[in-house]
């Protein structure tokens, strides 16, 4: 059973919380599902707002949908959660991140 059918399992028993929607985002957008990635990341960030390991996957799978203004709003909000939380290094990879997304905007 791969981990996508494993966290889905769990999900199906009812253990719906911020750190399996991570885990099943993650796991769809490695796997190239993006829009299922930015679903489930979506319920993370609701379950727990200062999550930001999870906005930063949301804000890389909304980005691979070429969604640059919601992953653009992604990256800013985990950069706050991040910069409250003094979790440095996640707030500036987010920085890095967010960078991409604008020049890939004035490039097209």
């Amino acid at each position: 059973m791969d981990a996508i059918a494993r966290f889905e399992q769990l999900l199906a028993q009812g253990r719906d919380n911020a750190l399996l929607r991570f885990g099943l985002g993650q796991a769809y957008l490695k796997a190239g599902r993006a829009r299922q990635a930015v679903e489930h990341l979506r319920q993370a960030v609701k379950h727990n707002p200062d999550y930001s390991a999870a906005w930063q996957v949301l804000g890389q799978a909304l980005t691979a949908l070429q969604q640059p203004e919601q992953a653009l709003q992604a990256y800013e909000s985990g950069i706050a959660v991040a910069q409250r939380k003094g979790d440095v290094q996640a707030s500036k990879v987010m920085q890095v991140l967010s960078k991409r997304v604008r020049k890939s905007q004035i490039v097209e």
